[in-house]
């Protein structure tokens, strides 16, 4: 099963105020596992990125003069995501403004039915918790000491991982190890097995009686002899 993780970083909260996307990150997960597979770029917005947006995720108006624009990188977008389900931390918001940008250069919308919230998700498996990212991360032990400021690729890195954990979590028990199917690690040899004759299963008349008696002193009511009674 193919997913993406996405995750954006923009200029503001709202693109019906003039918001835009700055950055579009993605992750390929084929069943929960990345396959290293990204898609990343920088947008430049064309207009100012506000001081309050550049402390979150750190890129200036400055730094993203002559960046990409988006109608430049939009196929590519679409065709890294194809038919995938988008796993996102806080759908609404990112969903608001990718199919903003893509309505407004001609594309048509991601339905919203493809996305799977990961905030839903925490909140309905830790009720009151917090469900921030960092939060998540620090409730799954996930060493998240490189996002001193938000990044769209970094998060969906980070959002991989609170996702699997999400769903259940690594299972110990199916961790792949460098073990051959010999049964023997890298350098060990096999022992030789010594060869015995296969034992007769049916027991022989005297093991039989010694059972039968066996059984009689040992329970002397036993179901089964009064099923051999009759």
């Amino acid at each position: 099963m193919r997913e993406v993780v996405f995750d954006t970083e923009t200029t503001g909260f709202d693109p019906a105020e003039g918001h835009r996307l700055v950055e579009i990150g993605c992750l390929e997960l084929v069943h929960l596992v990345p396959t290293g597979r990204t898609f990343h770029t920088y947008l430049d917005p064309q207009r100012d990125v506000p001081a309050d947006a550049a402390r979150v995720h750190g890129l200036t108006t400055e730094f993203l003069s002559g960046k990409p624009l988006f109608a430049e990188k939009a196929q590519d977008f679409l065709d890294f995501i194809a038919d995938s389900p988008l796993v996102i931390h806080n759908a609404a918001f990112d969903m608001k403004f990718i199919n903003a940008e893509l309505v407004a250069h001609g594309f048509p919308p991601v339905p919203f039915e493809r996305a799977v919230d990961t905030l839903l998700m925490a909140r309905r498996q830790f009720p009151g918790a917090p469900a921030s990212l960092d939060a998540l991360c620090k409730r799954f032990n996930i060493d998240n000491s490189r996002r001193d400021k938000h990044g769209a690729l970094l998060d969906s890195e980070l959002l991989a991982e609170v996702y699997l954990e999400l769903r259940g979590g690594r299972q110990p028990g199916l961790v792949l190890s460098n073990v051959p199917s010999s049964g023997k690690a890298d350098g060990e040899t096999a022992s030789p097995r010594t060869y015995r004759e296969p034992r007769p299963h049916a027991p022989t008349p005297e093991e039989a009686e010694a059972h039968q008696n066996f059984v009689r002193n040992m329970v002397k009511e036993a179901l089964w002899l009064q099923y051999d009674k009759s």
